[in-house]
């Protein structure tokens, strides 16, 4: 019993440090990085650490209009389904293709190659209502 919660202590500390700091975040544990006009979004380690292995990962249509919080996406894992929700409003102008091939790519890496889609912002006001890498932390118990 000692070493399951060492481990599970050992995950929880690993996956706080996970939390880039040039990232913006929702409370539903989605990421956003901008560039320019345009977000990158995806999944935060944690999240990916709750969800345990990914099976399956199914990504919105280009050119769909999306609205802040609204639901877009889907991951499946070995545990659960659940809804990806866009943190921002906007156009989806790109997916990533790679994570419907290779869905374990969201668990390695959720913050570069595990990326969902890229969003054209059309209210670049609502990256102001986002959790900083900080108050996410705060968030998630860290």
């Amino acid at each position: 019993m000692h070493y399951d919660s060492t481990i599970k202590r050992f995950n929880e500390l690993q996956n706080m440090s996970n939390i880039p700091s040039d990232l913006k975040y929702a409370k539903s544990h989605e990421w956003v990085r901008v560039s320019g006009d345009t977000a990158t979004v995806g999944i935060t380690d944690h999240a990916q650490a709750e969800l345990t292995d990914i099976v399956f990962v199914e990504l919105p249509a280009v050119s769909r209009q999306v609205k802040a919080g609204e639901a877009c996406a889907v991951v499946e894992s070995v545990k659960t389904a659940s809804d990806i929700y866009s943190p921002v409003s906007g156009e989806i102008v790109e997916l990533n293709k790679p994570v419907t091939d290779n869905p374990g790519l969201v668990n390695t890496e959720p913050t570069v190659g595990g990326w969902f889609f890229k969003i054209k912002l059309s209210n670049p006001a609502e990256l102001n209502t986002l959790l900083s890498p900080e108050d996410y932390k705060k968030q998630i118990g860290g």
